[in-house]
């Protein structure tokens, strides 16, 4: 590697770099949502954003959140955009039963109380799903001091950095946008998903800081 060729330093990064991505998408936008950043920048969380001229430019019409669920039917019951994909496909995304839970809310309109596969509710999913990115970051920043001495320390120092501020953002986008959730859900966060720090009032005044 360009870094170095210690292989337990190779082995570290080498699952770092395959974890990434699902870890993002855990405090992003899991189970199938989409499109929830802040308006005009699309950097950091902003899922109560609807003010763009066109409705489609909006958080909340992709997410349509409401007292009773959350998620966009793309189903024949709503806008029948799974249409386009080849039958078998179709068929599969169109049944809630068999849809891939990675997909889950952009194809359906779920109910909160909805039974996942592990047994836990949609709700119950949805935030561990956040907090499970969250996890992901602390834990990937520790691995990464523990290289200190096998990488050098310039690049070493800015990776630390950077780790720090994905950190930042993925608390951000996790309290953030479960507390804007929660105003639908009514439901409690479940064990194991940390409190917020702040206010849903404070996350909707300031944008994400680009660094």
């Amino acid at each position: 590697m360009t870094f170095t060729n210690d292989p337990s330093a190779v082995k570290a990064i080498s699952r770092i770099m395959l974890g990434s991505w699902e870890a993002i998408v855990d405090y992003m936008t899991p189970l199938g949502l989409h499109h929830i950043m802040w308006g005009k920048t699309h950097y950091g969380p902003a899922p109560w954003w609807d003010t763009e001229p066109r409705e489609d430019w909006n958080p909340v019409y992709f997410h349509k959140a409401e007292s009773g669920g959350i998620g966009f039917d793309r189903t024949k019951t709503g806008s029948n955009s799974v249409s386009q994909y080849h039958k078998q496909v179709r068929d599969t995304f169109s049944n809630l039963d068999t849809c891939p839970e990675k997909f889950l809310l952009w194809f359906h309109h779920v109910p909160w109380d909805y039974r996942m596969r592990s047994g836990k509710t949609l709700w119950e999913e949805m935030c561990l799903h956040y907090q499970q990115g969250v996890d992901w970051v602390r834990a990937t920043r520790k691995e990464w001091a523990a290289l200190s001495g096998k990488i050098d320390p310039e690049r070493h120092a800015e990776i630390d950095r950077k780790l720090a501020l994905q950190e930042r953002d993925a608390v951000w986008w996790r309290d953030s946008v479960l507390l804007y959730f929660q105003t639908f859900s009514r439901r409690p966060l479940p064990p194991g998903v940390e409190k917020p720090a702040k206010t849903l009032e404070e996350y909707k005044r300031t944008p994400l800081p680009w660094n």
